[in-house]
């Protein structure tokens, strides 16, 4: 590792619109998966600390919750962590969809910006998604909007561009020793993760109107004197009926929540797991503080 005057590092905020990428973009950064991703909105809920080190530099990446319109009390916690985390970092990634359409969502996140006095580069995500010639008339707009560090495109799923946002990042990161040791790659303990992973296998394979009323917790996560990982998970939801979607016919949706979750934790955990899961009704608990706070959100914290 360099020397403390010639190696740089700071904290990243990743902040944007629901759905922009903000997790695939991390979890590509850090060379890893520990931030949950699916097809929905709101898959991110707290902060997520990651570590990406190297040779020059340490980037500490803070994913938040993408910034929207709270509808209940667990949206409002969402957005004051969005909020909160802009005045904690040294460079802000604002993350976008290839647009030239800067809506009121995007509108609301520039006037934030416009408060933030931290260097904001932009990364315009997704553009496998859109033809090539079009990038610069995207750019062109969100230039006309505000005045950015840096603008760089990029595909977080198909890695393009990575190495080059890195540099980005690394151009305005104060110089200083690291932070962290070489081998940290999170601040998440394994529990938080294995819970995490459960959602994300939940996000992806049940209804719409579900997802955004389930929280999952960890009662046990103990290992065996042979060498197996037992796990006692639960999942919360608000309806009697989503409990119903959520166990399935036959138990057949839970198991399958089960079957894609335990493969992911074996990985992260590189041992063999024994993961039962259950499922409990809290009715409105994005709306309870109480509850809100049994389950890891607490605003008075946050």
């Amino acid at each position: 590792m360099a020397e403390a005057d010639k190696f740089k590092t700071g904290f990243i905020a990743l902040i944007g619109r629901p759905n922009v990428g903000k997790s695939t973009l991390m979890n590509q950064m850090i060379g890893q998966k520990i931030a949950i991703t699916s097809n929905k909105p709101q898959t991110t809920r707290g902060r997520i600390q990651t570590v990406y080190t190297d040779e020059l530099s340490q980037m500490i990446f803070l994913d938040t919750p993408g910034i929207h319109e709270s509808k209940n009390k667990l949206g409002e916690y969402m957005l004051r962590i969005a909020q909160k985390t802009l005045d904690d970092v040294d460079l802000v990634l604002w993350l976008v969809e290839p647009s030239s359409f800067i809506g009121a969502g995007e509108q609301y996140i520039i006037d934030q910006l416009r408060t933030c006095k931290k260097p904001v580069i932009l990364v315009i995500n997704k553009i496998d998604t859109v033809e090539k010639d079009k990038l610069l008339v995207y750019i062109d707009a969100y230039q006309k909007a505000m005045d950015f560090a840096e603008i760089v495109p990029v595909s977080a799923m198909k890695r393009d561009n990575i190495d080059t946002l890195k540099a980005c990042i690394r151009k305005y990161l104060p110089y200083g020793p690291a932070f962290y040791d070489e081998d940290t790659v999170t601040d998440q303990p394994e529990r938080q993760i294995a819970a995490e992973i459960i959602r994300e296998k939940a996000l992806r394979l049940l209804q719409d109107e579900v997802p955004h009323g389930i929280a999952v917790t960890i009662e046990k996560m103990r290992m065996r004197p042979d060498g197996i990982m037992n796990i006692d998970a639960t999942i919360i939801c608000e309806r009697d009926s989503h409990k119903g979607i959520i166990i399935g016919k036959g138990g057949a949706m839970l198991k399958r929540i089960g079957t894609q979750s335990r493969i992911d934790i074996e990985k992260m955990t590189d041992c063999r797991v024994n993961l039962q899961i259950w499922v409990k009704v809290r009715k409105n608990w994005r709306d309870d503080m109480a509850q809100m706070k049994s389950l890891g959100y607490d605003m008075k914290n946050d």
